[in-house]
């Protein structure tokens, strides 16, 4: 793969202030994308990140956007293409992490993690469809292996995350030939602000020897954002084998 193969390409990164979605948005600057960002709260961690893509040599953009809203998203898909004037990679990274006994769940928890995690990257999707059709674009959605490995206490995230799956799937049909549509699905990721113990328990389950890091998951997205278009519909469990524990 050439050292800049996204060179004169837009990449849209939803959540893309801080954590995992900054790593990819970084990542993808450094393959010569121009990179976007999505944020909702995180305004200075989204400028600083922008800061950063800016001294790699790209052009930068920090959009404030509520996923689940699609106002909000129709008015950011609309500034980047009026900047940036096109769209070839959209990463559908923002989600919401949440946790509660299934007895316990509230109504309120199961809608919002929907909310953000599926009707978030839809949403999204649709608006970007017609820049990424004529651009011959790369979707690439932030799964989960909770989405393939049922966790008892995280029932409406990993609900959520299989559902991304899917609509994966559904999308790749839908699109193609003009869009690949993929999904990355991390396991347990080293991002930060992680409990010591839980990620030492974490590591001594996984195969490799240790837990993934952020550039783990980055490096899968840049396969599906620059790899051969050819591959579509693809669900990358990117865990060091925790899955097959």
């Amino acid at each position: 793969m050439p050292d800049q193969p996204l060179a004169g390409k837009v990449a849209l990164v939803t959540g893309g202030a801080r954590r995992i979605g900054r790593g990819i948005a970084l990542a993808l600057a450094q393959a010569g994308a121009d990179v976007a960002i999505t944020y909702l709260r995180s305004r200075a961690e989204a400028s600083a990140t922008a800061v950063d893509i800016g001294a790699l040599g790209r052009r930068a953009l920090a959009l404030e956007c509520n996923v689940r809203a699609h106002d909000s998203v129709r008015a950011a898909v609309g500034k980047l293409t009026a900047q940036f004037g096109r769209l070839d990679v959209l990463v559908n990274n923002a989600a919401v992490f949440d946790s509660a006994p299934l007895g316990e769940l509230s109504i309120e928890q199961w809608d919002a993690v929907f909310e953000t995690n599926v009707r978030g990257p839809f949403l999204v999707v649709r608006e970007a469809l017609p820049h990424l059709r004529s651009a011959h674009g790369r979707i690439v959605n932030i799964g989960s292996l909770g989405g393939i490995r049922a966790w008892a206490s995280h029932a409406h995230y990993c609900a959520s995350k299989a559902a991304l799956h899917m609509l994966t799937e559904a999308m790749a049909k839908a699109f193609a030939p003009e869009v690949s549509v993929n999904c990355v699905a991390p396991g347990w990721i080293d991002a930060g602000g992680e409990q010591e113990e839980r990620a030492t328990r974490f590591a001594e389950k996984t195969p490799m020897g240790r837990n993934g890091a952020v550039e783990d998951v980055a490096r899968a997205v840049l396969f599906f954002a620059a790899g051969p278009e050819f591959v579509t519909g693809q669900i990358l469990t990117v865990d060091g084998g925790l899955g097959l524990a």
